[in-house]
């Protein structure tokens, strides 16, 4: 992530597979700090119904380390998204 992002209080969402076909987008950026569960719903406000459709079945990155997704509704702070930061959103994947 670029010093540009820090420096305007910026994280980047990056989305995989489902959640970047749901979004119709690779990335986005949010304001940070945050709390993981605030950047989720967020995520949500953005684009109605992920949760369900994709984010619920997810595994969650930041910096490319995984955290654990915390569920809706509860205020648990967890994981701080700082400035800068990258979160991807990754959906299971099937393969055959």
């Amino acid at each position: 992530m670029s010093a540009t992002a820090a420096s305007t209080g910026q994280c980047t969402v990056l989305y995989f597979a489902a959640a970047s076909s749901y979004t119709g987008r690779e990335s986005e950026t949010f304001p940070a700090p945050v709390p993981l569960a605030q950047l989720l719903a967020a995520v949500e406000r953005r684009h109605p119904g992920i949760r369900a459709r994709v984010l619920d079945s997810c595994l969650v990155t930041v910096n490319l380390d995984y955290v654990d997704v915390p569920q809706p509704g509860i205020d648990d702070a967890g994981v701080v998204i700082q400035a800068a930061d990258e979160v991807a959103i990754i959906p299971p994947v099937s393969s055959g």
